[in-house]
């Protein structure tokens, strides 16, 4: 009979014990298989009187839960036998694997060569938001309504119009110096570094956000030379002694007058390669004296002081200082171009 059946295998189920995967798999065929035993029974469960299914459904299900339940609680067994047998294969002799000791990135290398170079001649560190209003990006920086800088096509602009006029992500950190001018008075001696962002496509020589750092000196009585003999150190002390300078008159809105600063090419030395464009020359920095339209925007007397500012980008100055001739290389996280920086960690 069909309750006969169920009994002795039930008394079978009760009795197997293994913590062998491939007995265990044996069991689970020969009961819980698509031809197993189980599968069997019911089937015979459908031929049956409506009497006896009556008595035998509740019975039919609780043998099949009793071979369920004895399949997983072996399944955990067999899997712990397993796991311990794997730890017991272990050579716990053998020695560990060592943390592999990462890097700085070259521009942080370079951000603070530069910000300790500068702070042996007294200038400090300031910083401001990478979100600016108008006032702060341009208005105050001399920048006249229709200068191309305030263009969609130049600046990632946030909000047009408002309170505040627009608001975008600041395309230098010029809108620090404005920000520290309005809150005190002269002197001032500092160096503003950030990320800053510009509407450019993305080239081996251009992004659309890079990193600067932006140099201020305000006091009475401050001239062209003192400029020049600032940023002279500056070079010799970031490139090596009998590195050649040059300054060349340019134009910005925010200095008067203004020029751009180049030096000697560390790649080729001078003689002309593709970074140079083969002059033999490189433009690392922008400057001039401040504006005294700047200056006044500000709150300070244009007449009692007066100052020089200065600004540059970082990648160019990495890209000198070691030979780097793809901008993208510095935003990728490429693992193999950062691990050649091991040796600069500090």
């Amino acid at each position: 009979m069909l309750q006969d059946k169920i009994t002795q295998y039930s008394q079978e189920i009760n009795a197997f014990v293994t913590d062998k995967a491939d007995e265990l798999e044996q069991f689970r065929i020969k009961y819980l298989g698509s031809k197993g035993v189980i599968k069997e029974i019911f089937d015979a469960f459908k031929s049956v009187s409506i009497e006896e299914k009556k008595s035998l459904g509740k019975v039919l299900n609780e043998f099949k839960q009793l071979a369920e339940s004895k399949f997983n609680t072996l399944k955990e067994i067999t899997e712990s036998s397993e796991s311990q047998a794997t730890v017991n294969e272990l050579d716990l002799t053998l020695p560990g694997e060592g943390f592999e000791i990462g890097s700085r990135h070259p521009l942080a290398l370079v951000r603070r060569e530069i910000v300790e170079i500068f702070a042996k001649l007294g200038f400090t560190v300031a910083e401001g938001p990478e979100i600016e209003d108008d006032w702060h990006n341009f208005s105050a920086l001399n920048f006249p309504e229709e200068h191309p800088a305030r263009d969609m096509q130049d600046t990632f602009f946030i909000k047009k119009g408002g309170e505040k006029g627009d608001i975008a992500l600041r395309t230098h950190t010029s809108s620090v110096q404005v920000r520290m001018m309005e809150q005190g008075q002269p002197p001032f001696r500092a160096i503003m570094p950030g990320r800053v962002y510009r509407n450019e496509a993305i080239s081996a020589r251009a992004h659309c956000f890079f990193h600067q750092i932006e140099g201020l000196y305000a006091d009475e009585n401050v001239s062209f030379a003192d400029l020049k003999q600032t940023l002279f150190y500056f070079v010799q002390e970031l490139y090596g002694e009998g590195t050649k300078v040059r300054f060349r008159p340019s134009y910005f809105p925010f200095t008067e007058p203004s020029a751009e600063m180049d030096i000697s090419c560390t790649i080729c030395k001078g003689a002309g390669c593709q970074l140079c464009k083969y002059s033999g020359w490189v433009e690392i920095l922008g400057c001039g004296m401040v504006d005294p339209n700047v200056l006044e925007n500000c709150g300070i007397d244009s007449k009692k002081y007066s100052g020089f500012a200065f600004g540059m980008g970082i990648e160019r100055i990495a890209n000198l200082k070691y030979e780097i001739k793809d901008l993208r290389l510095f935003s990728e996280n490429d693992a193999r171009f950062l691990r050649q920086f091991k040796s600069a960690l500090i």
